[in-house]
């Protein structure tokens, strides 16, 4: 494989497309609902009616409207459907050809669509996941080549640090820095590591980029490789996402068919080899740490830091590990510039970030918009706010680990400082809506009960912390609780935050602290006769001392 060779890939792909594309979504929340037989009854229409030669039916990734599913997309017109069955494939292939058609209307100029800005989930919804032509068409693999004939590893990885990208799997530390200290660090074996080990309740963004765009990752991937020094990568991806493991065999199989992983790619002497690794759908895996020791075939539990991955990781390799998110923005960035990706989002958060919307809201689905979006701007205008006209309680972001925003801080905007100074954090992009009815001590109950059984039990803070903490929320919600509880469970919050050894027990105490922060009357209401009077001479002794 050498230049020419893609650009005749890519300049085939255009010519061979024909007048009508109809897009059918064939992401996993649309294929619940029946989308493969859309798709197959589209197809069927389409010969039946002697337009194999005009019109083409293109499976594609997610087209983000989730609660619409299953979408259709038709161009030229930019015409959306929802809610297709498949006997409405007739109709709606008529429809391109000037019928009439009672298919449901869909309409791709409202907020949710308008209001996002496309970098990860450019090609979401547009390119055929299963063929890595159709990736090519859409200038896949190009900047695969520009690092390796126009950039020396150093100079990418300034690029990186230019761009302003920062981790999308939580954290938000810097990615350039981290490559470069993978880069710098001597060893003959290096490693990257794809981290697909999406747990958060409501978080469907990792698993949507792998569904819908696989070749992005492995072309990131690729160009990280380069930049570090690594000829060996493993995409990391829970059992529970078999969809996305399907579609991403496919992808390394195909490119290394033609040359775009493996040996020598492009002819040069650079080597890059991807694996896939699949979790038994353990949440500390999440963590990097536990997440090489299942890859190395051990029980996936975190180890102490440092050492750091980047300096002794996989079978004690330096080890670059980012997640999804942050791989699939590494050739946009490449082809666009570090100065374009910089110049979006605020001083400190740069480009976009992809968010799973979820819960009590009318549009659930997936959007991708630029850092310092308010919450505001998503979850009511973009999500259409709370169904049958109820009002937004709170916003959880960051899953699990995350905290509760309430309501009279939506116009907050979304970046990394803005989310952890209101008692959360960004984590990966999960983000459940609550409404007025939303109990928020059973919120917090809810998430700690999964905090304690996904605890690998290594360390006691988090093994017996979260499980104690879990009792006393348990109390409190069943109205037998007291305010010696309600001290106790902040002492709790305070020591497992603060003793944990790794992330997961050390973020776990979030939904508590946040709820206890802006919705403490609920915990008092709950309170067993007499804890109000209780706890407030206590609060009155502590204050005075």
């Amino acid at each position: 494989m050498v230049i020419e060779d893609l650009v005749e890939i890519a300049e085939k792909e255009r010519a061979g497309g024909k007048k009508t594309i109809i897009r059918c979504c064939m992401a996993a929340s649309c294929m619940s609902s029946r989308s493969e037989a859309v798709k197959a009854g589209l197809e069927k229409a389409v010969k039946d009616a002697g337009l194999s030669d005009q019109v083409e039916v293109r499976g594609v990734g997610c087209m983000r409207l989730c609660c619409q599913g299953p979408l259709v997309g038709v161009e030229p017109g930019n015409i959306l459907y929802q809610k297709v069955e498949p006997e409405d494939a007739a109709s709606l292939v008529a429809s391109t050809q000037g019928a009439p058609t009672d298919v449901e209307r869909g309409d791709p100029e409202q907020p949710f669509f308008k209001k996002q800005l496309s970098i990860v989930l450019s090609n979401s919804g547009v390119v055929d996941p299963e063929r890595i032509e159709s990736y090519i068409g859409a200038d896949g693999y190009k900047a695969l080549h520009s690092v390796l004939f126009e950039m020396t590893p150093k100079e990418l990885i300034d690029h990186i640090i230019a761009s302003g990208l920062r981790g999308r799997g939580g954290a938000g530390y810097p990615t350039g820095l981290k490559w470069a200290t993978v880069a710098k660090t001597p060893s003959a074996q290096k490693y990257v590591v794809c981290n697909g080990d999406e747990g958060d309740p409501g978080a469907f963004m990792d698993r949507s980029v792998l569904e819908s765009d696989p070749h992005s990752v492995l072309e990131g991937m690729a160009i990280a490789g380069y930049a570090v020094g690594a000829n060996q990568g493993f995409i990391y991806v829970r059992a529970e996402y078999p969809l996305a493991i399907k579609r991403l065999q496919i992808a390394i199989r195909q490119a290394r068919q033609i040359g775009l992983i493996g040996s020598g790619i492009f002819e040069s002497p650079f080597h890059f080899t991807v694996d896939i690794r699949i979790g038994a759908g353990a949440y500390v895996c999440g963590e990097e740490t536990a997440l090489m020791a299942s890859i190395e075939g051990k029980r996936g539990t975190p180890r102490p830091r440092p050492p750091f991955p980047a300096e002794s990781g996989l079978w004690n390799s330096p080890t670059l590990i980012n997640n999804v998110e942050t791989f699939a923005n590494i050739a946009p960035i490449v082809r666009k510039g570090a100065d374009w990706y910089a110049s979006i989002g605020t001083a400190k958060s740069k480009g976009t970030k992809v968010f799973a919307l979820a819960g009590k809201i009318e549009n659930t689905g997936l959007i991708e918009v630029p850092m310092g979006t308010t919450l505001r701007q998503i979850v009511e205008e973009m999500g259409g706010g709370a169904p049958g006209g109820a009002s937004i309680k709170a916003v959880q972001t960051g899953g699990p680990s995350g905290g509760c925003i309430p309501a009279n801080e939506l116009d907050t905007p979304v970046d990394y400082e803005s989310l952890t100074r209101l008692g959360s954090i960004m984590g990966s992009g999960g983000m459940i809506v609550m409404d007025e009815s939303t109990r928020m001590p059973e919120v917090a109950r809810y998430f700690m009960e999964f905090c304690m059984d996904e605890s690998c039990g290594k360390c006691i803070p988090c093994r017996a912390g979260t499980a104690q903490m879990h009792h006393l929320l348990d109390r409190i919600v069943k109205r037998q609780g007291t305010a010696r509880d309600l001290a106790t469970l902040e002492e709790l919050c305070d020591m497992v935050a603060r003793t944990s050894l790794c992330g997961l027990g050390q973020n776990a105490p979030n939904p508590v602290r946040s709820t206890l922060r802006y919705f403490r009357n609920e915990y008092l209401a709950l309170l067993a006769p007499g804890s109000n009077g209780q706890l407030a001479r206590e609060e009155q002794t502590a204050n005075s001392h």
